[in-house]
């Protein structure tokens, strides 16, 4: 069966006014034109729609159930037609976002403000994953975009540099490092360690730092969870390596902080997404709100 779109709107109407003329004028179209797609119609599925009489045109009774067909499928498809044009303009629409926690807690709301006030009828949904868990959701598809790190090179990922932040030394109270105002990572590399998950971009950084060093370090902790590390940190059980943007350094004021030298240690932060594919409209307007803009500052 091949009937279009057209001729099924021209039985809708015909129904709903119970007169050629009336459909054809709520069509836009002229009556011999409306009669000529109703005919056509009929032809195509061999059966009456309507008796036409005196009275106007009345639906058949196999007519009348086509009729309701007809009109369900054409309300579904204005409604996906409407939300497509709705999504096309930046008005409404999902997007799936994986990030790094430590930038989720620090730099993501800001931007998800910015997306609200300028696009309110985007839903984000946000999955937190360490440095490969976000470049695994992006490659696989799970996620339009992610905001993580780029640990090695892979050429079906496509990175822009969104910020950049530096690590640092996280001191228990009245550590003898906290008369320094930087820590050798020579020196460090020998202290109680409280250090991140091996899989966390922070531990990636860190570990690639010390090899080149020359050194190696044998962590007291591995954490998760940033938090995690604080506390222990703050309980005296070692010192703590940590972006200087985390969040949770912050609810904890009690601690000292100190750049490591010797090589500084600096994370790039970047927007990921796959190479060679089109974002959703809903997913550009993500990418907007969180390119840097002139004279944003870096949360380093």
């Amino acid at each position: 069966m091949s009937l279009s779109l057209r001729q099924m709107r021209a039985v809708v109407a015909v129904a709903q006014t119970g007169s050629l003329g009336r459909a054809a004028a709520l069509l836009h179209l002229s009556q011999p034109a409306l009669t000529v797609q109703l005919r056509e119609a009929e032809t195509e599925l061999g059966l009456r729609l309507f008796d036409r009489g005196a009275r106007g045109a009345v639906p058949t009774e196999v007519g009348q159930g086509l009729v309701e067909a007809f009109a369900r499928v054409l309300e579904d498809l204005d409604a996906v037609v409407a939300g497509a044009k709705e999504a096309a303009a930046g008005r409404a629409g999902l997007v799936r976002l994986a990030v790094l926690p430590s930038v989720g807690a620090t730099v993501l709301p800001t931007v998800l403000l910015r997306l609200r006030a300028a696009h309110p009828g985007i839903r984000v949904v946000v999955r937190d994953a360490v440095a490969g868990g976000v470049v695994a959701l992006v490659r696989s598809g799970a996620v339009e975009l992610g905001i993580g790190t780029e640990i090695e090179r892979d050429p079906e990922i496509e990175v822009t540099p969104l910020l950049e932040d530096r690590m640092v030394a996280v001191l228990p109270a009245g550590h003898r490092f906290e008369a320094r105002r930087a820590i050798p990572l020579s020196e460090l590399a020998g202290e109680a360690l409280v250090l991140m998950d091996p899989e966390s971009s922070v531990r990636a950084l860190f570990d690639r730092a010390c090899r080149a060093a020359g050194t190696i370090p044998l962590p007291a902790y591995e954490v998760t969870y940033m938090s995690t590390a604080v506390a222990l940190v703050r309980a005296g059980l070692g010192v703590g390596v940590l972006p200087s943007s985390a969040v949770d350094l912050r609810v904890a004021p009690v601690l000292q902080t100190r750049p490591i030298r010797a090589p500084e240690i600096r994370r790039s932060i970047s927007l990921i997404q796959r190479a060679g594919r089109s974002l959703s409209p809903a997913a550009e307007a993500l990418r907007s709100s969180l390119l840097p803009r002139e004279g944003d500052p870096n949360p380093s």
